[in-house]
């Protein structure tokens, strides 16, 4: 007879990275909502993938912004200049260096100023959405969830 855990575990959709993550799509960019950034950072340890987090409450413009991200997932510079420069490290840079494990990225806090707008935000997160979905097409996870201030 199988004990109460198996069950659980034969339960699982097939396919899916665990508890945390079940409901979320493997390439996807949305808010955090419930979630909790230490429990996603965890999850990406279990997973074994790459965690990348960047804290953007105190950039005011796009360049800060783009410069606070690439800062923070240790990018080369020229990777926070522009959103064609975080697009290429956030895909063929990594894509170049090798097989991937998966991607668990957080932008906690991206800006509501004059100068980083919602058309802004709307144009960085089309930056990841755009890498989502290059991951995708090579069956590697990119998961993306961000907040605003």
């Amino acid at each position: 007879m199988l004990s109460a855990p198996q069950r659980e575990e034969e339960r699982q959709v097939p396919g899916t990275d665990g508890s945390l993550l079940q409901t979320v799509p493997r390439n996807v960019v949305q808010s955090i909502r419930a979630f909790r950034v230490s429990e996603l950072q965890s999850e990406a340890m279990r997973l074994g993938q790459h965690f990348l987090y960047a804290h953007c409450a105190q950039a005011q413009t796009r360049q800060q912004v783009l410069a606070a991200v690439a800062d923070s997932f240790n990018a080369p510079k020229h990777v926070g200049k522009n959103y064609d420069a975080l697009a290429e490290g956030l895909t063929s840079m990594f894509h170049k260096s090798g097989d991937q494990p998966g991607f668990l990225i957080v932008l906690e806090q991206l800006p509501n100023t004059p100068k980083f707008d919602k058309e802004a935000r709307e144009n960085l997160l089309d930056v990841f959405r755009d890498a989502a979905d290059f991951w995708s097409e090579k069956k590697v996870a990119f998961r993306v969830f961000f907040s605003f201030q």
